[in-house]
């Protein structure tokens, strides 16, 4: 199979077909679809997160075509056989900014022939890509579910500076003090999203000492409902200590990689036969994938997330609420929710003004469509009769 074939094989459902969508704002999108046989139907749109691919939508993307729906999953930016993104650490960082990500999403929709979608539907860092492209193109995507990733609003501006009399709000400051007093904890730590900014990182998970497939095993295992260590609690604040209390995997050792870090989490060749969820079939999909291309287009959305430049550039919705019909769906087992203390809240309480549900599913972890497909796809189905009477 060359790089440039659509995705096949036996892992791939019947009724799920692979192709290529070119021209789509500088990509050649490879997209899986279902539901494709008859046109005319509503159009829901999957986006998926890191380190994931289109493919992590499979298990739901059948249910929801049975009920009438064609149902459309890219490889994002940066993932899997879309090309035409830049894969260099010095390249066109730009290109993976937000605004950017949304309008990949936006030039796909048209692609298809599509002047609105019934939902746009994110998962983990696909979840802001979904949150901002209801915020930017209400009249196109008529409803959102974020999954995993909750979405507190737009960044603020920083508001009544001009008087210099020190009773302003000061400017939001361009490096985060949260590093500094994480790195000087007794047991010395740092954020995985700023770790996954830097150079080494990418480098650090494809040449990594157990290599790539049990790496990945290993990630996906202990960010799941399978490791009994995920147990969340919300958080009380942005501060060292409570961030602390996060599992290495979201605050890792100062010293430590992220292969490094999740090591000593391999399952047991016991466990890993008993994985229902993700059988080693299905994660050779993903290994195969990131094997290929490497971990840096992904990476780079990282970048332009804690980077000051591309964060001021979202202050222009400084204000705007999500007012299109949403929803929340995660693993009650998924650390996620709370990793941004505050943010689950601010989200049901005044960044999304029409949220119809928010849904934390028995036995997941954060791969929640993965983990417990049936429950989340009966959840999405739900959630589109209740939006499309809503709207």
């Amino acid at each position: 199979m060359s790089a440039l074939d659509p995705l096949r094989g036996v892992t791939l459902p019947a009724g799920i077909r692979a192709r290529f969508v070119d021209g789509i704002n500088g990509l050649r999108m490879h997209v899986l679809e279902a539901g494709f046989e008859t046109r005319g139907r509503p159009c829901v749109l999957l986006l998926h997160g890191f380190p994931e691919l289109a493919y992590s939508w499979r298990k739901v993307m059948l249910p929801l075509a049975a009920a009438g729906y064609h149902v459309v999953a890219p490889d994002q930016r940066g993932y899997g056989r879309t090309t035409g993104w830049d894969a260099d650490y010095d390249g066109d960082l730009a290109s993976f900014r937000m605004f950017n990500l949304a309008r990949d999403a936006l030039g796909l929709v048209a692609a298809l022939g599509y002047r609105a979608v019934a939902a746009v539907v994110g998962h983990d860092f696909g979840s802001p890509v979904a949150a901002w492209c209801t915020l930017l193109r209400p009249d196109v995507f008529r409803s959102v579910v974020l999954m995993s990733a909750p979405f507190a609003g737009p960044p603020a501006l920083p508001f009544d500076t001009a008087r210099g009399d020190g009773g302003a709000r000061p400017a939001v400051p361009s490096v985060d003090p949260i590093h500094d007093a994480l790195a000087k904890l007794a047991r010395p730590r740092k954020h995985y999203q700023w770790y996954y900014g830097t150079r080494p990182a990418n480098r650090d998970m494809m040449h990594c000492p157990q290599g790539l497939h049990d790496f990945l095993r290993a990630y996906y295992h202990v960010k799941s409902a399978d490791w009994a260590g995920n147990a969340p609690v919300p958080l009380k604040g942005w501060t060292a200590p409570e961030l602390a209390k996060l599992p290495t995997y979201y605050v890792m050792d100062h010293d430590q990689d992220m292969a490094q870090t999740v090591a000593p989490f391999m399952p047991s060749a016991a466990e890993i036969a008993t994985c229902r969820w993700l059988p080693d079939d299905e994660l050779w999909v993903y290994s195969g994938e990131y094997g290929r291309t490497g971990f840096q287009g992904g990476l780079q959305w990282y970048r332009c997330a804690t980077g000051a430049p591309f964060q001021a550039e979202l202050q222009l919705l400084d204000g705007r609420t999500i007012d299109v019909p949403s929803c929340f769906i995660a693993g009650k087992s998924d650390w996620g929710i709370y990793q941004r203390p505050g943010a689950i809240e601010r989200m049901q309480g005044t960044a999304c003004t029409q949220m119809l549900g928010c849904h934390l599913v028995d036995g997941a972890g954060h791969w929640v469509q993965q983990e417990q497909p049936d429950t989340v796809s009966a959840l999405l189905l739900a959630f589109l009769r209740q939006s499309a009477g809503a709207t």
